[in-house]
């Protein structure tokens, strides 16, 4: 049996880290705040940009001179999964979650005699992907100098993923990155952006428009800023996911804590108190033996 400095020793080390813990707590809560507001408000552009293109591609159909990212290669054998995740731990299972996602698409297709590769965004997704995949993993990018995200972050990894594209490196792109919807709920989210997918919306318009310039030019310049723009989407969800989790499991860990303090407090005094109660039938017992 341990003991009693011991005890202590294990009581005040616990309550430090639940002091430590509270204080994540909290500042994950006050950075929340200002993620959640960035990725909200980048939804509502990305999604009317997306539903422009549709609009666009949707007219420019069966064209012969459609983009490329579009309308694809015309082959499905390379794909590369850009794996968006975050810097740091401590956040429950956000991480852990996007990297299944993508490690279960990557199996899936390897099952298919599809070539795999990754694009990793994110110290924690590479951490984990490099065990399995090591040698799959054609780029890192880390993001710990970053203080704030920006739209240029977007564009590098855009740029970045473009110029793969144009050297013929992979022919399907997805991207995984986890979409922010309460503290408590965050969704593993896997989205196609190279070639683009166009879905068809259940109340589309059937008129007919004429674009100036034609179609296909207008895709060629909206294409490349689509994909920085849904990735930019993804790494602001991301962050307001990082943090939504990460206030959540450091208030699991405080209350843990405060309950194992508690456990701890009992068998200290439990002890104690058998000690103290030992002593004193020495005593009594030496004092009759006397």
């Amino acid at each position: 049996m341990a003991s009693l400095k011991d005890m202590r020793v294990r009581i005040a080390s616990t309550k430090a880290t639940q002091k430590i813990t509270k204080a994540m707590q909290m500042v994950a809560a006050s950075k929340l705040r200002r993620a959640q507001t960035a990725a909200e408000a980048a939804r509502p552009y990305a999604e009317k940009m997306s539903a422009v293109i549709s609009n666009i591609a949707r007219a420019a159909a069966g064209s012969p001179g459609a983009p490329v990212l579009l309308a694809g290669t015309g082959k499905d054998q390379v794909h590369l999964l850009l794996v968006c995740t975050g810097e740091r731990g401590l956040s429950g299972a956000f991480n852990s979650s996007i990297v299944r996602l993508a490690r279960d698409r990557a199996l899936a297709l390897m099952a298919q005699g599809k070539d795999v590769k990754f694009f990793c965004v994110g110290r924690k997704g590479y951490e984990q992907l490099r065990r399995q995949f090591d040698k799959q993993i054609v780029e890192h990018l880390d993001l710990r100098s970053v203080r704030q995200l920006g739209f240029i972050n977007a564009e590098d990894i855009a740029k970045k993923v473009l110029a793969r594209f144009e050297n013929g490196e992979f022919d399907v792109c997805t991207l995984f990155y986890s979409r922010f919807k309460s503290v408590i709920a965050q969704i593993p989210t896997a989205q196609q952006v190279i070639p683009l997918v166009v879905e068809e919306s259940a109340g589309a318009s059937t008129t007919s428009y004429e674009y100036e310039p034609e179609e296909d030019e207008i895709l060629t310049r909206l294409l490349p800023r689509n994909l920085a723009v849904q990735i930019f989407r993804a790494l602001l969800e991301n962050n307001a996911s990082f943090y939504g989790a990460q206030m959540s499991a450091m208030d699991n860990a405080t209350r843990n804590a405060g309950e194992m303090i508690r456990k701890q407090t009992l068998v200290y005094n439990r002890t104690r108190q058998a000690q103290i109660t030992k002593e004193l039938i020495e005593i009594i017992s030496g004092a009759e033996a006397v």
